[in-house]
């Protein structure tokens, strides 16, 4: 089975442009995503989804400078722009991380894919996102290259085109599901990238570390030493999916 992570990335954030090219710690944000996943040891490799748009040329410019394999496809239709990558690299199944995750976890991703490995191919999809007991900011989805061409061919509502697994999850009928979660709910934790202030936190949290992250667990014990940081993001409200 060759497991492809392919990291989401695009520059046209809303709440802050230009994000996934943005200083975290050591690295620019994508380049510390794929540095955290290339410490993932059952991923075969990781390539960035990025859009045709020519806004999102920097990105496609960072991967070649950095030989890092780039597919392009459509700015709105990420559900293909994903079917399309999965097919470039030959795929047999994708884990879906998002390039604004910069403290994703390996042992995480690991976990997840290993729960997918070992219930295939009783199993289309799994994920830690299905119930949440994880940071958010730690987002692994895995699924089959099956699966996923399935949900390019048969859905149809905008929500389902643009955010890649929706059709999966939200039709238990169709595809087997199964989720991955942790012994003690900690999802009140905000990890991910989306406002300024999401940034003063990571970027906070990779200063006291010396700018590499081991272990999740690492920063929720300083994020409970230090509330201060939580403060930083708490108002934060996540976008809604629809």
């Amino acid at each position: 089975m060759r497991v492809v992570a392919i990291v989401q990335a695009r520059m046209g954030s809303s709440r802050l442009p230009g994000k996934v090219l943005l200083p975290v710690g050591q690295r620019v944000m994508l380049e510390q995503v794929l540095h955290q996943l290339s410490r993932a040891r059952l991923v075969d490799a990781a390539v960035v989804a990025t859009s045709v748009d020519l806004a999102d040329d920097p990105i496609a410019q960072w991967a070649t400078a950095h030989r890092v394999t780039c597919c392009r496809g459509s700015l709105t239709d990420v559900l293909d722009r994903f079917r399309q990558a999965a097919a470039e690299v030959d795929a047999d199944a994708v884990v879906r991380v998002t390039a604004d995750c910069p403290l994703l976890d390996p042992e995480v991703v690991d976990c997840v894919v290993a729960a997918y490995r070992a219930a295939h191919p009783a199993v289309d999809y799994a994920s830690n996102v299905l119930e949440r007991t994880y940071p958010r900011g730690l987002d692994t989805e895995v699924f089959s290259r099956a699966a996923l061409e399935q949900a390019a061919r048969a859905a149809s509502r905008p929500h389902e085109r643009e955010h890649v697994t929706p059709y999966l999850y939200e039709n238990p009928t169709s595809f087997r599901l199964l989720s991955v979660r942790n012994e003690v709910n900690l999802s009140r934790y905000r990890l991910t990238v989306d406002t300024p202030e999401d940034l003063a936190l990571v970027r906070a949290v990779l200063s006291r570390v010396g700018g590499e992250v081991t272990r999740w667990q690492d920063v929720v014990e300083l994020l409970a030493r230090e509330p201060a940081l939580v403060d930083l993001n708490r108002r934060v409200e996540q976008k809604p999916l629809h």
